[in-house]
């Protein structure tokens, strides 16, 4: 039995480098209506702490990460008051609460100056208006 145990802790590892993912690492995800759903809280929620006004498009690109719960990184395109459509990056935790519940937790949101592909998964890289 601890021959098992050992041999699953040391092939564990090998299977996630092969994989090309890291234990916790994000992982590409297709736009499904959860997406949409937790997009349209990132934008309601930081319309709600900033006293802003934007109108939710649609979603780019969403990254999850599995870490106490899961996060998600989305690239959200939204309209100001202008009627100017800017895309922006929001980060929304979906935090754990017990007995299959979960509350969703908005950690960041902030405009992107441009968007480039970057990196091996071609993710979409945010850069902060300055």
């Amino acid at each position: 039995m601890k021959s098992l145990i050992c041999l699953s802790l040391i092939l564990l590892p090998l299977f996630s480098v092969v994989e090309g993912q890291g234990i916790g690492s994000p992982t590409r995800k297709e736009v499904d209506e959860e997406v949409v759903v937790l997009a349209l809280f990132a934008v309601s929620e930081h319309n709600r702490q900033s006293k802003a006004n934007l109108v939710y498009i649609n979603v780019i690109q969403e990254t999850m990460q599995v870490v106490h719960g899961l996060l998600y990184r989305l690239i959200i395109s939204a309209e100001n008051d202008s009627r100017a459509a800017k895309n922006y990056e929001a980060v929304v935790w979906e935090k754990p609460q017990g007995q299959g519940h979960h509350s969703n937790v908005l950690v960041s949101f902030k405009e992107c100056r441009s968007v480039a592909f970057v990196n091996r998964l071609k993710m979409y890289e945010c850069t902060p208006m300055s």
